[in-house]
């Protein structure tokens, strides 16, 4: 969840580290701090403020502190609330040795006793300081062999930079779950927790493996694995650039992020669907595998998991292919084996979500096919998994996904097709998806020009702490993302139910204080929701509806219309999702929030 970053070179490690801990602060926001070497000293200084980075910025002030390595952390709180001695970096006893860290030593508190007892003095409450003072005891030179001894030690999960007085021209990297990339620069190395840190600066990288340690320095890089043996590691591109990781005229990511979606799906879609016909490079190597499939699991957390329960229906419906939908987090306490011909389908947007990379761990015991749908090329989940298709979406900065679910969604939607056609189930039902999902960039920009009705609509129900989100068949998934977006950012409690299950005692809850939102296109659960929504009309319970455009009727039972451009059902969610976000935004801003940095949230979840 926190946010690393790393810098060797001949330039002012402290700028470039500050300006890396700006772009990373979306990953967590509770206190940050630098390690340096300054420049004619053979120690090193470190500075930490609690708070947002620019807490820290304001504590380093005007000193114009240089030095050409260093390391800095931006922190999401696990062990230690968050306190100036709570934040990273760390060090030893004699604070010669500095490090950052990432996820979670579950054996902190048996190590740091033994520790205590042979005379270490601890500053803090975190699990990441008895790492520093393993550090001490086990270094008697070489810091490379120092850190590699002590990695046998932890128990849990780790991204790792670390320094050492006595060592100017070094820093060592290990990864054991927790995501880190090294950046190639010339004569100047980085290392992040996320390459969108890295934009800036260079668009070379080299991805960690778990269970390796690299040794970086101004001109060199090199990677050992758990044996000692170097590692031959190619550099990579990345694909993403710059510009994507900016607000540009926007007054904040989120808002950004939500009117890029045209634009994303466009990205997603390009190359992989022309005319109705369906290519998928990413699978083609598991092709004659996906002919015999028996049943997908699809697994993902929060937002992802949403995306999965809409790929539900639409693998069954068009692809025939039973499927379900597991949490990533609860998935690898499963008793049942999965069977053969099994698939497990991981989605993801940063490819290093803890739990559902524990999933694909789990089926990979079982010995079934793995894909991915993730955002970030060369992350964990990527790599550990078969096959998989990328979204595409670029650098999405905003801690409420937005662009990425409805990328996903298109995903998904294209391996319907392709899974359909490759198992010779397509037909004129499957061709009109495919030819309809080419339009869909075009109609989500008339879903966009809604955005002044639906602040309207927020102001007038900004006021209200409760909600709840209601629909059925593809968009009851829509109506628990609706849900968790106005609780991420605007701190409303809401919750989401299948329409048809509102009377079995959601009902209870209804009065005008109470307002209920209704995901109701034209489509063939609509009398359905329209007869719910006279149920909660009946009580006293105040109604918005997302709606079909034409659809007039709706606005005799509801006391607030959103409308929607018309497609087919099984790609209403990638239209009727817009306004859920525009509204939860708006609820936000009109709240007083900071809709890009939510409280307690982090973007990525690398730690369980």
């Amino acid at each position: 969840m926190c946010g690393i970053i790393g810098y060797i070179g001949n330039k002012n490690a402290v700028s470039i580290m500050l300006d890396g801990l700006k772009h990373l602060e979306y990953r967590g926001y509770d206190s940050a701090g630098i390690a340096f070497r300054p420049e004619g000293c053979n120690g090193i200084k470190c500075v930490k403020a609690v708070g947002r980075i620019k807490e820290l910025e304001r504590r380093i002030g005007k000193n114009k502190l240089s030095g050409t390595a260093g390391i800095a952390h931006t922190r999401w709180a696990t062990h230690g609330h968050p306190t100036e001695a709570n934040a990273h970096p760390h060090s030893d006893c004699a604070g010669r040795i500095w490090l950052v860290h990432n996820g979670i030593i579950e054996n902190h508190a048996k190590l740091r006793k033994s520790l205590k007892k042979r005379g270490h003095v601890f500053l803090s409450e975190t699990d990441t300081e008895v790492i520093a003072h393993l550090l001490e005891e086990n270094y008697s030179g070489n810091l490379t062999d120092a850190v590699m001894k002590v990695l046998v030690f932890l128990k849990g999960t780790y991204g790792l930079v670390i320094m050492h007085a006595d060592h100017p021209d070094m820093l060592i990297a290990a990864k054991m779950g927790s995501p880190l990339v090294v950046g190639i620069g010339k004569d100047e190395c980085f290392i992040a927790s996320d390459p969108s840190a890295l934009l800036s600066r260079t668009k070379k990288v080299v991805y960690l493996n778990d269970q390796e340690v690299a040794q970086v320095s101004r001109n060199d890089l090199k990677i050992f694995n758990k044996n000692k043996g170097l590692v031959d590691r190619k550099v990579e591109e990345l694909y993403w650039e710059y510009g994507q990781a900016q607000k540009g005229d926007f007054p904040d990511f989120m808002l950004k992020e939500i009117h890029e979606q045209p634009e994303t799906i466009r990205d997603t879609i390009a190359g992989r669907l022309k005319k109705g016909v369906v290519k998928l490079g990413g699978l083609e190597d598991v092709g004659e595998e996906l002919v015999r499939i028996k049943k997908i699991a699809i697994v993902g957390c929060g937002t992802a998991r949403y995306a999965g329960l809409i790929g539900e229906y639409l693998f069954e419906e068009y692809a025939g292919i039973p499927t379900e939908v597991d949490y990533a987090s609860e998935f690898k306490y499963r008793e049942s084996e999965l069977e053969k011909g099994s698939v497990v389908l991981a989605i993801s947007q940063s490819g290093e979500t803890a739990d559902t990379k524990a999933a694909i761990e789990k089926a990979k015991k079982s010995k079934v096919l793995t894909l991915g749908i993730v955002n970030v090329a060369g992350s964990s989940i990527a790599r550990e998994t078969n096959a998989g298709i990328y979204t595409h979406s670029g650098p999405e900065i905003a801690v409420a996904s937005t662009k990425t679910l409805t990328s996903q969604l298109s995903v998904l939607a294209l391996m319907a097709v392709y899974l359909a056609r490759v198992r010779k189930k397509g037909g004129r039902k499957t061709d009109r998806l495919a030819v309809e999902l080419e339009n869909i960039p075009t109609k989500i920009k008339e879903a966009l020009a809604q955005s002044k009705n639906i602040k309207a609509i927020a102001r007038k129900y900004s006021r209200f702490e409760n909600f709840a989100f209601l629909g059925r068949k593809y968009n009851y998934p829509i109506a628990c993302e609706g849900a968790i977006k106005l609780k991420e950012i605007s701190y409303i409690h809401a919750e989401a139910f299948p329409s048809g299950e509102m009377k079995h005692g959601p009902i209870a809850m209804i009065d005008r204080d109470f307002p209920s939102i209704f995901i109701a296109p034209s489509d063939s659960v609509y009398d359905k929701n329209l007869s719910n929504m006279e149920e909660i009309k009946a009580r006293s319970g105040r109604v918005i509806a997302i709606a079909t455009k034409g659809n007039r009727k709706i606005a005799s039972v509801a006391d607030d219309v959103i409308y929607v451009p018309e497609t087919i059902e099984a790609l209403y969610p990638i239209l009727t999702v817009i306004p859920l976000q525009l509204f939860a935004y708006y609820a936000a801003i009109l709240r007083g929030n900071d809709v890009d940095k939510p409280r307690n949230l982090a973007k990525s979840v690398t730690v369980e």
